[in-house]
């Protein structure tokens, strides 16, 4: 199986990792994940972190064909356009993005000029297709259950999983997000451990367990299936989703949810500026 060779930017800040991913024979890549610098104090924004990425891509004479997203984030938001205008390439997600999209237009009160149909991304993948990254073959799996939308790209031996996984002592991803469902979450995950056991898993977020001190975002199959807190061998569907919703239960909303989801849902474009050339994000007051 083709190894794909991956580089890792991992920004403390938001605790999400971001990949290059890349066809070591052809010097193509794709981009997973991308963050945008944000200060919720401020309203300020800053790309610093995808700086550090376009400068490794630059460096390594790498080509960039695709800028994925494995879900509409709620914790930090995408820099793939700012990526895109120096890069290239094309920002993809799942086709389920629209069901976010219907969700969240309510919650934002958007008019008919916000059209939830996912035309604000180049391209939405469905289930089991294949792509190119070089001469890599890349397959989408839906792995929905923390949102709708949320694929998984399989590229070569390395699965880019979002939030579906933690690593094994931290566990799985929350449910409660508009859309989010626990026992879909169940069944995503298992078709993640159902590869070969020697799937490398790269992960989208690592908030270091209690009583480990480094952060960590690689994984394999085997090593999730035998040590998973929520997920290993042997854990049914019915402990896992009451375990899942009790956690969820309890707890907060992510700092950046409400700023983040309006932008990522437009493929990381901010709202259209108004008369003043300035962009306004809205904040729901009890709405949510």
């Amino acid at each position: 199986m083709a190894r794909p060779a991956v580089e890792a930017f991992f920004d403390e800040a938001t605790f999400t990792v971001s990949y290059v991913v890349a066809d070591p024979a052809s010097g193509r890549a794709a981009i997973i994940d991308s963050v945008l610098d944000y200060d919720p104090k401020s309203g300020r924004s800053a790309t610093g972190s995808a700086d550090r990425v376009i400068a490794f891509v630059e460096k390594n004479g790498l080509g960039v064909d695709w800028i994925l997203e494995t879900h509409v984030h709620a914790d930090h938001l995408s820099a793939a356009p700012y990526l895109k205008k120096h890069l290239g390439g094309r920002i993809g997600i799942g086709a389920q993005v629209c069901r976010v999209q219907e969700a969240f237009k309510t919650v934002y009160n958007l008019k008919d000029d916000f059209a939830a149909d996912g035309s604000q991304f180049d391209y939405l993948f469905r289930d089991d297709e294949t792509f190119a990254i070089g001469g890599l073959q890349a397959r989408v799996m839906a792995t929905p259950g923390h949102t709708p939308a949320c694929i998984t790209y399989l590229i070569g031996d390395a699965a880019f999983v979002g939030d579906t996984l933690f690593m094994p002592d931290y566990g799985s991803a929350r449910t409660d997000f508009p859309g989010g469902d626990a026992r879909q979450l169940y069944h995503s995950v298992k078709r993640i451990l159902s590869l070969p056991s020697e799937t490398r898993l790269f992960l989208c977020h690592d908030y270091k367990a209690p009583g480990r001190d480094v952060f960590a975002w690689e994984t394999t199959v085997a090593e999730q299936r035998s040590m998973n807190i929520h997920m290993r061998d042997g854990i049914s569907e019915a402990d896992f989703v009451a375990l899942r919703e009790g956690r969820d239960a309890g707890l907060s909303m992510p700092v950046l949810l409400l700023p983040a989801v309006q932008v990522n849902m437009r493929a990381g474009q901010f709202p259209p500026p108004e008369d003043n050339g300035v962009s306004y994000l809205k904040i729901p007051v009890n709405g949510v």
